[in-house]
């Protein structure tokens, strides 16, 4: 697929969050979502062991991107470059490994973000995902702006290995 082709079906996928969202996410400390608005590029994906290393958990080169809009409304995915396309060239054809390699070579969900800049805290009001156990969840993650460069760090998995993604903002 082609970086326009993605660009376009990202555009509207945030439209779309933004017509059935059912109200803007409130901004803690006058900060408003208009300092993350915008179109942001995946530099990394990686994920941190309980041991304290680390490594690429969408393998070399993942690609992705997250819109956010003014009021809050956001559309965020994530792909592992690494996928393998489907023999049967079939969607509804796949092998059990193409379907497991299609599902974790991807991340994506839609809803609304607030901004608490005090606590250092992205929340992620999280209406649609792939991983369907997402919906309707408020996940909360501790966040760093530096210029152009935003980072955050998920949760801790259930084996302890905490997921990182940095994103560049789009000129």
């Amino acid at each position: 697929m082609t970086k326009a082709k993605m660009l376009g079906r990202s555009a509207i996928a945030l439209a779309i969050s933004a017509g059935i969202s059912t109200a803007p996410a409130a901004f803690a400390h006058g900060e408003s979502a208009a300092s993350l608005a915008g179109a942001w590029t995946l530099v990394a994906a990686d994920v941190e062991h309980p041991d304290g290393t680390r490594a690429r958990d969408y393998g070399a080169a993942p690609s992705g991107l997250m819109m956010i809009d003014r009021d809050g409304h956001y559309s965020l995915q994530i792909f592992k470059a690494e996928r393998e396309r489907f023999v049967s060239g079939d969607k509804g054809s796949g092998t059990n490994a193409e379907y497991k390699d299609a599902v974790m070579g991807s991340s994506t969900h839609f809803g609304t973000i607030e901004i608490d800049p005090a606590a250092h805290l992205l929340v992620f009001h999280i209406r649609r995902a792939s991983f369907p156990n997402w919906e309707g969840e408020q996940q909360k993650r501790t966040y760093e702006l530096n210029g152009d460069e935003l980072s955050y760090r998920v949760v801790a998995r259930p084996n302890g290995d905490v997921p990182i993604s940095v994103w560049k903002r789009m000129e």
